[in-house]
């Protein structure tokens, strides 16, 4: 009786997130050493911070953030329209390192990430809430 090898469960099996790190770790290697032939997008500093793949894995969602972040004036909407303008070339980059049946389409999206750690710190900091946690089970 064959076996099913399809993740039943609510998050992305081992396969995606292995491809996902892989794609991951292309696409920053070759925005670090500037392979892409377009200026606005070499002259940006662009962190990946993380790749999801669909269970088909035939689109991959590449979540970026200009370095330092939008707070240090890094414009993310125009380094998502340079990643955008450039998605061809890159996904003949992660094709060309990668062994897979498919390229997968990039999307790409900002990473929210920072400002949610920066929203949770802000809410840890403020007194009622240091308070609340302090004071443990008393009422």
């Amino acid at each position: 009786m064959a076996r099913n090898i399809h993740s039943t469960g609510p998050g992305p099996s081992q396969r995606q997130l292995r491809v996902g790190e892989l794609i991951r770790r292309v696409l920053s290697d070759v925005l670090t050493r500037a392979e892409v032939h377009d200026p606005d997008l070499n002259a940006t500093s662009i962190t990946v911070g993380e790749v999801s793949v669909s269970p088909d894995l035939k689109i991959a969602t590449v979540y970026v953030m200009p370095l330092g972040g939008a707070a240090m004036g890094g414009d993310v909407q125009a380094a998502i329209a340079a990643l955008a303008r450039n998605k061809g070339e890159l996904r003949h980059r992660v094709a060309k390192e990668m062994k897979l049946k498919y390229a997968p389409d990039l999307r790409f999206r900002a990473d929210e990430t920072f400002d949610r750690l920066d929203d949770t710190r802000r809410l840890f900091s403020d007194e009622r809430v240091r308070r609340d946690v302090e004071g443990g089970d008393e009422g």
